[in-house]
């Protein structure tokens, strides 16, 4: 091992979602940080909830301490790594308080690599994984949903439907008593 690897190892960031819980993007950080003698960080961004309001706009008499929230957010955080990458993994832990974006940036500026998966969210989804890439110090991996085993999203299966319902419209457009071939 050289003195720069000791010094600063090759790291590989993964952001890992509390919806998808990352799990290819975990493993292929794994392999990523094992082929070149690395570490792997796990980061996971947290926020307090909201208060739910009341009709008479105050917050309701349960409100979460914080301190809980953390610590609920930190034990998800470690079933989801452990269930991705087996309990006997070595990847450090890191859960930050704030906004997925600006902790993703900030965990990225010392690393050799970012890895995330695909967005679901259609409005914020795909300018999330654009801005990250402008944004980030360093290369970004984006593990796309067929990579990751995602199943489509709603919006996915319906742009599909529309699609073969148009390209089946303007194939049989003008043809009168075109019938659809019937079969597998």
């Amino acid at each position: 091992m050289s003195e720069q690897q000791a010094e600063h190892p090759y790291t590989v960031v993964v952001g890992v979602s509390a919806t998808s819980k990352s799990p290819t993007a975990l493993a292929w950080a794994e392999a990523q940080a094992r082929q070149n003698g690395g570490r792997v960080v796990a980061v996971r961004a947290w926020r307090m909830p909201n208060p739910q309001a009341t009709p008479s706009g105050t917050p309701a008499g349960r409100i979460s301490r914080e301190q809980d929230v953390e610590q609920a957010a930190q034990a998800a955080l470690a079933e989801d790594v452990a269930a991705a990458l087996g309990a006997d993994h070595d990847v450090e832990l890191r859960l930050v308080r704030g906004g997925k974006y600006g902790v993703l940036v900030k965990a990225a500026a010392g690393a050799d690599l970012l890895v995330i998966d695909a967005p679901r969210q259609l409005l914020a989804g795909p300018m999330f994984a654009h801005r990250l890439v402008y944004a980030a110090s360093c290369p970004v991996v984006v593990m796309p949903p067929r990579v990751s085993g995602e199943p489509p999203s709603a919006f996915n299966r319906l742009a599909s439907a529309v699609g073969r319902s148009v390209v089946t419209a303007a194939g049989t457009a003008g043809r009168p008593g075109y019938r659809r071939p019937t079969g597998p």
